[in-house]
């Protein structure tokens, strides 16, 4: 359906004072207002997309601040409150008396259609998490999901309503969420028990949740998923790296555990000893990060996609947007394709400069992708022959000629023969095959744990503080994970690009 949206914005302008609606009234584009600001001491403002602008000359007084509140229900323990059947939020800011000396007004529009991106995902049946900047939309496509799996589908639907931003104020729920049952919560602390309450005594087929941001709601996310209840839900954070850094929402994809491995198979999987991976399923299987409000990056596997951002590599992504007719365009990123290549002056690549197209035979493409990582080379592999520029395979293939292996030979295609699939291998097939490429380029994400777990191994065998290499502030976050989970304090220190972190005994 197309977009329609509804506001409600007359019942937010009558609890406003009339030195301050009368102004805004006059605006032009006072349908794209998003909220109005007031604070004691200074002039009213109003905010919209792209601008700011002061209501009034005069400052905000206590007068002002009483008019609004006693036109608007009771604040909560999360200091929000709202006007009955609309889905606008007032938040107060409070003094250390707790006297009220600020408002946020904020309009909340339903804005039917918005789904129409993702309903595929939604209707699939699958647990989904949305994630987002603030004022993105999240709450507003949640609203929507709600309403079309109640709607639409005829699924019995729940909102857990904490700050009553979904369904709106009052007892009464607001239109925008269709047939779809919606359970108060009297103050944020019990959300995750009314999420288990919801389950237990109302038999819902879906749960939708706003803001999940404490490790009892992550639990209790996974409890219902774990009976069957599909969730979709919003959580704090803006893509899925974010939430791998959490360590009190990582379970909503799974978990991180630092693991040692053996001699063995850190040889086998050619990694070093140190290394992260998943702990358990995610209580979501897909994960949507929206950046605007017609364009997502969909993570369709977020099992896999994890997995593989533990091990360095790219994970699958499908990015949608909404193109000039409302249709949904899709552009699938797959990992292990190759990026143009440009020479440094900007000069189109002559064909000498071009990287190899490699058909592999009996090669264990998982282990030569993950190799590369640590030279980077524009690895591009093919799954046709007619495509390919060198053939690579073992020699153990090789030795049995099979038809494979003729064809290419009948083709002319230059065979590269591995003595084995081993690491060191594979090494010199890179070496060998992409020549001016740096084998300077280590993999900086490996070594980077491998060196905080070193540094947790020296701490507890007496050294007072160890200080690591400069890193990113995504790695930062990963060796700081490896020093809570062993039971030892760190901190980062100094500017970046040299910011670093330190690990020490608490």
């Amino acid at each position: 359906m197309p977009k329609v949206t509804t506001d409600d914005l007359d019942a937010l302008l009558d609890i406003l004072p009339p030195h301050i609606r009368q102004p805004l009234c006059q605006q032009e584009n006072i349908s794209e207002l998003l909220e109005v600001v007031l604070d004691l001491g200074r002039p009213p403002e109003a905010r919209f997309p792209q601008r700011e602008i002061v209501l009034s000359p005069q400052e905000v007084v206590e007068p002002d601040i009483e008019y609004i509140v006693s036109r608007i229900s009771t604040f909560g323990d999360d200091n929000r409150a709202g006007i009955e059947r609309t889905l606008h939020r007032i938040s107060a800011i409070r003094n250390r008396k707790g006297r009220i000396v600020g408002l946020t007004c904020r309009v909340g529009r339903a804005i039917f259609g918005t789904i129409k991106i993702i309903e595929d995902l939604i209707q699939s049946g699958k647990s989904t998490l949305l994630l987002g900047r603030p004022g993105v939309g999240k709450t507003t496509m949640l609203r929507e999901v709600a309403r079309v799996l109640a709607d639409d589908m005829g699924k019995r639907v729940i909102i857990v309503d904490t700050s009553n931003e979904i369904a709106g104020d009052g007892d009464i729920p607001h239109p925008a969420i269709g047939h779809t049952r919606r359970m108060q919560v009297n103050t944020p602390t019990r959300q995750h028990a009314v999420m288990i309450e919801a389950v237990e005594n109302h038999m819902p087929e879906v749960i939708v949740i706003d803001e999940i941001g404490t490790e009892l709601e992550a639990q209790a996310a996974r409890t219902i998923a774990e009976r069957g209840v599909q969730l979709v839900g919003t959580a704090h954070g803006n893509t899925l790296e974010n939430l791998m850094m959490n360590p009190t929402l990582c379970d909503l994809i799974g978990g991180i555990q630092t693991v040692t491995l053996g001699d063995e198979e850190a040889k086998r999987r050619g990694t070093q000893k140190s290394i992260l991976e998943r702990t358990s399923p995610p209580t979501f299987n897909i994960v949507v990060e929206i950046k605007d409000w017609d364009k997502v990056a969909i993570h369709p596997d977020v099992g896999e996609a994890v997995d593989s951002i533990l091990r360095g590599q790219p994970s699958a992504t499908e990015i949608r947007w909404l193109d000039e007719t409302g249709e949904v365009r899709i552009e699938k990123e797959v990992p292990g394709t190759a990026t143009k290549k440009v020479t440094p002056k900007g000069k189109p690549e002559s064909k000498e400069d071009k990287p190899p197209r490699l058909y592999l035979f009996g090669v264990n493409q998982a282990r030569l992708e993950q190799l590369s990582k640590e030279r980077q080379p524009a690895l591009e592999i093919v799954n046709q022959l007619n495509e390919a520029t060198l053939f690579i395979t073992s020699k153990s293939y090789y030795r049995r000629k099979p038809q494979k292996v003729r064809d290419a030979e009948a083709a002319g295609l230059p065979i590269y023969v591995l003595k084995s699939n081993t690491p060191p291998q594979i090494r010199q097939l890179l070496n060998t095959v992409y020549p001016a490429e740096s084998t300077d380029k280590a993999d900086q994400f490996q070594l980077a744990l491998s060196e905080a777990q070193e540094a947790v191994t020296k701490v507890k065998d007496g050294e007072e503080t160890v200080e690591l290499s400069p890193q990113s502030r995504y790695i930062r976050r990963l060796q700081h994970l490896i020093a809570e989970r062993s039971n030892l304090a760190s901190q980062s220190t100094g500017k970046e690009p040299q910011r670093r972190v330190r690990i020490y005994k608490g």
